[in-house]
C-alpha cells in the first residue's frame, strides 16, 4: 500500500488554513471534473483530489493524519503504525460531498472506521437548541482489565480550530470504568461526554471502542483466549501434569500421551467472562532441548536408534 501525501495532491502547504484548502479544492475540482476536463487521467486526479479534500477539510481527520508526521513521501510503501489513532476522538457524522467507495486502500486503512456513524446519533436540532454530536475514540486496555473490571484514567485527544482556521490538538483526561467481561470491539458509552450542545441542548455521548494491548503470551479472538504452551518431548509422548498460566492464575493441566505440536486443549469458560463466557485454548508447542553437551547428543542418538522415526514419510520421501 502506498502513502498518499494529501497536501501535495492539493498543492497546499502543511500549515494551510481551512479556507486555503477549500479554495484549492474548488480550483482542482473544476480543472479535473470528468464532465468538463479534456486532460488525460482527469477522472483519476478528480478522485485523488476528492479523497485528499475529505481528509484535509475535516479538522479531526486532518489532525489525525498530521500525527503520522511529514517524513512520509508519496508512493512510499506504508502500513499504519499500530494503534496510531488510539485515544483520538472523531465525530460520527459520516462523509460529505464525496463517495467513500472511490477512496483508496490508504484512506480505508486510516479512516475506514470513521466514515459511518457506527450506529450512534449525530445530534438533533430543534429550534435554537441542539443536542451535541456523539463522538468516537479507540482505547487500549489490558486483558486483565476484562477479567476483573477496572477504573482507568484515559487521555483523549480532540481538535479545535484556532483563530487562523487551522486545527489544533487538545487533550482531556477521563476516569473510565471498564466493566468486567468487556471484549474487543465492544463500545463503552460515556453519557454526555461527547460534543457540546447548542443553546439548552445537552451534550452528546462518547463511545469508546475497546482494543486490547498486545500481550506477551496471550492472543485474543472475540471472547476466546489462546496460549501457546511449551512442553518437553517426553511430556508430549508420555503425557504429563503441568502448570499452565491463565489470566486468573495458574491451573493444573493434563497433557494427553502422544500429543503433537499444535494440539489444542480447551479450558471451557476460562476465556473472557460474560453472560456466555469465552474459552481458553492451550496450544501445545513441543520445545526441543539443545544438543549442547555430549550427554544430550548421546541421548538424541539413542532416541534415534530406538524409534527409527521419519517425520517426512507422509510426503513420500525417505
Amino acid at each position: 500500500m502506498e502513502f498518499k501525501d494529501y497536501y501535495e495532491i492539493m498543492g497546499v502547504k502543511r500549515d494551510a488554513s481551512q479556507d486555503e484548502i477549500k479554495r484549492a479544492y474548488r480550483k482542482l475540482a473544476r480543472k479535473y471534473h470528468p464532465d468538463v476536463s479534456k486532460e488525460a487521467g482527469a477522472e483519476v486526479r478528480f478522485k485523488e483530489v476528492g479523497e485528499a479534500y475529505e481528509v484535509l477539510k475535516d479538522p479531526e481527520k486532518r489532525a489525525a493524519y498530521d500525527q503520522l508526521g511529514a517524513n512520509w513521501k508519496s508512493g512510499q510503501d506504508f502500513q499504519p503504525p499500530p494503534n496510531w489513532d488510539q485515544g483520538f476522538e472523531f465525530h460520527g457524522g459520516g462523509f460529505t460531498g464525496a463517495n467513500a467507495e472511490d477512496f483508496s486502500d490508504f484512506f480505508e486503512s486510516l479512516f475506514g472506521h470513521v466514515g459511518s456513524s457506527r450506529g450512534f446519533g449525530s445530534g438533533t436540532r430543534g429550534g435554537f437548541h441542539a443536542r451535541g454530536e456523539d463522538t468516537y475514540a479507540k482505547i487500549l486496555i489490558d486483558l486483565e482489565d476484562a477479567y476483573q473490571g477496572a477504573t482507568r484514567i484515559m487521555n483523549l485527544k480532540h481538535t479545535e480550530l484556532v483563530s487562523d482556521g487551522r486545527p489544533q490538538i487538545k487533550e482531556r483526561s477521563l476516569n473510565v470504568r471498564i466493566p468486567k467481561g468487556v471484549y474487543q470491539g465492544q463500545h463503552i458509552r460515556l453519557a454526555k461526554q461527547g460534543g457540546a450542545g447548542f443553546g439548552k441542548g445537552e451534550a452528546g455521548d462518547l463511545y469508546l471502542e475497546v482494543e486490547f494491548r498486545p500481550h506477551s503470551y496471550y492472543k485474543i479472538e472475540g471472547k476466546d483466549v489462546y496460549l501457546n504452551l511449551p512442553i518437553a518431548p517426553w511430556e508430549a509422548a508420555l503425557g504429563a501434569a503441568v502448570k499452565a498460566p491463565t489470566p486468573t492464575g495458574p491451573v493444573d493441566l493434563k497433557i494427553p500421551a502422544n500429543s503433537s505440536s499444535g494440539r489444542k486443549l480447551r479450558l471451557k469458560g476460562r476465556g473472557i467472562p460474560a453472560t456466555v463466557p469465552g474459552d481458553l485454548y492451550v496450544v501445545l508447542q513441543i520445545a526441543l532441548p539443545k544438543a549442547d553437551s555430549d550427554a544430550v547428543k548421546k541421548a538424541y542418538e539413542s532416541f534415534q536408534q530406538a524409534t527409527n522415526f521419519n517425520p517426512r514419510v507422509h510426503l513420500g520421501v525417505m
